[in-house]
């Protein structure tokens, strides 16, 4: 039995002082220099609140704009056949974005700390003690979130460089990647955070010159026409505009599928509230803002790919329309700056997922649940989650050195994100949840509320996203060419299930077994800041 568990059901284990005070019985701790404190689990932040809107909106700006914005329309043209539908498929991506951030922002300001879905999760599901800590743990520990996005940048980097892009060239780049984003967000914080703030603005700048140099096409402007030699487009006129569209729901479902995946992110900023100024009026703004300025560069991007590069050309090419866009308005010879301006834009994501995945980590060591959560929870020797930032870059470079090409390195993306809808349909119907009347005592009452039905479509969005790839595929939609299409499902499971043994041995088999209960305190460290210890308490001694 747990400290929480003596705790009645009526004080939430995660409660901000701002919101109301936590109901603690815990004993004096067993060690004279600690200093038991009320666990509010509001852990303070290490270097003050010194992000403010602008880092909090490149925060979900740099997470979501990776390398869908220059790769994905053409992979969704060929699921939606048509123009037209591709548009429709790209709206309702923005509509689930706009939920998930609603969702997101009510959570940010009712528990406005850092964590996201950790903090949420524990908040909303609290019984047994300790048990969806866990379970997130092994998640938030052995997935690796940057493989993907530093092999892209690997690839991308060497094409610029003019060097060979060998896989073991690619995978030197990774590595070096991720070195370096460790060191910039690890050793030198504020240079980390000012950082990605540049690369957010640069893709944003960026984006936008795509978008008019696309838009300019359309309309005529001397200087910005197709060159004669390329496949003149007529994508806009109404008879082309639908044609070919797909209806096979196998295809429109893969289509939005990608789609909603395009607009993950918008809970990187939820990662790292206690480090924003004014967290609760900062993302109530910065949320909405952030993907509003991502819808936006999505449309127009996309309307000056079809301006510029007929849908023969992306259907038929095996290159990605941002290549082609380029290919056809300024010559073959831009492929160089493309890849550069691709690199950048990668790189800014890699920065902005460490940044939020470190301090991840670090909660999950100020929960006391982990071994060595002392070391994970601590601030040293840089004054910034050194070790939280350690972890997840240890794990993503394993990934990168021993997953093999094919088959594998699509099952290591999609093993990465599956967890997210997961915890995604987990929090919407958790959020569900606290406004019916058995979680009344929660007191569930935050600055901001989100629309019920707003949360609900949120909820149904998810339910698609977690059944969806445990539907065999049509021919042609197939995911692997030797795995099983659910490879990645089962596997994401399993992990969860490793969460649920870990939790079981160490916090019920083992006190059980060995005659003491566990209890979780609050201490107050030399340097002022605080964590959680769990301790046992032999039962015989009470």
């Amino acid at each position: 039995m747990s400290q929480a568990s003596v705790v009645q059901e009526t004080e939430p284990l995660l409660q901000h002082p701002e919101l109301r005070a936590y109901s603690n019985e815990s004993t004096t701790p067993d060690t004279p220099d600690a200093e038991t404190v009320v666990p509010t689990k509001d852990f303070g932040n290490s270097r003050g609140q010194q992000l403010g809107l602008l880092s909090v909106v490149s925060l979900i700006f740099n997470r979501i704009i990776g390398t869908g914005v220059f790769a994905a329309p053409s992979v969704i043209l060929r699921s939606s056949g048509s123009v037209g539908l591709t548009f429709v498929m790209w709206i309702i991506g923005a509509l689930v974005s706009a939920a998930g951030t609603a969702v997101y922002v009510e959570f940010g300001t009712g528990l406005p700390r850092n964590g996201g879905e950790k903090t949420y999760l524990e908040y909303i599901y609290r019984r047994p003690a300790f048990l969806m800590s866990c379970i997130y743990a092994s998640y938030g520990i052995l997935l690796g979130q940057v493989p993907a996005a530093s092999i892209a940048f690997g690839g991308y980097a060497l094409h610029a460089l003019g060097y060979e892009q060998t896989a073991a060239n690619v995978r030197i780049v990774a590595c070096l990647c991720i070195v370096a984003c460790l060191v910039v967000h690890g050793v030198f914080p504020t240079v980390g955070v000012t950082l990605q703030d540049t690369l957010g603005m640069f893709k944003l700048v960026v984006l936008l010159l795509i978008s008019a140099s696309g838009l300019f096409s359309l309309v005529g402007i001397p200087g910005f026409s197709v060159g004669e030699v390329y496949s003149q487009p007529h994508n806009f006129e109404w008879t082309t505009f639908w044609e070919g569209s797909n209806m096979n729901a196998n295809a429109f479902t893969n289509g939005v599928y990608l789609v909603i995946w395009s607009f993950i992110g918008y809970s990187n900023a939820n990662y790292a509230l206690s480090e924003v100024r004014n967290p609760v009026q900062t993302i109530k703004r910065a949320g909405p803002l952030a993907m509003l300025l991502v819808t936006i560069v999505y449309v127009l991007v996309n309307i000056a790919y079809y301006a510029v590069v007929s849908k023969g050309d992306i259907l038929e090419s095996g290159t990605i329309a941002a290549a082609l866009f380029f290919r056809n308005l300024f010559g073959p010879a831009t492929e160089r700056v493309l890849s550069v301006v691709i690199g950048l834009s990668i790189l800014g994501n890699i920065l902005a997922v460490l940044f939020s995945q470190g301090r991840v980590n670090q909660e999950l060591g100020r929960e006391g649940i982990l071994p060595c959560s002392q070391l994970l929870a601590s601030n040293g020797p840089f004054d910034a989650p050194f070790f939280g930032l350690f972890i997840q870059s240890l794990v993503s470079i394993l990934t990168v050195l021993l997953t093999p090409a094919g088959d594998a390195y699509t099952f290591v993306v999609n093993f990465t994100s599956y967890p997210l809808a997961l915890f995604n349909l987990l929090i919407s119907g958790g959020l569900l949840l606290l406004y019916t009347h058995p979680y009344k005592s929660y007191n569930w009452n935050p600055p901001y509320r989100a629309p019920k039905y707003v949360v609900t479509f949120f909820f149904l969005s998810n339910v698609f996203l977690v059944v969806v790839p445990i539907i065999p595929p049509s021919n042609g939609f197939e995911i692997y060419e030797h795995l099983p299409y659910y490879s990645h499902v089962v596997m994401s499971l399993a992990v969860g299930v490793a969460g649920v043994l870990y939790w079981f041995f160490c916090f019920d088999y083992l006190p059980r077994k060995s005659g003491y209960r566990l209890q979780q305190d609050t201490i107050t460290e030399a340097n002022g800041r605080t964590r959680q210890v769990i301790r046992r308490i032999p039962i015989h001694l009470e």
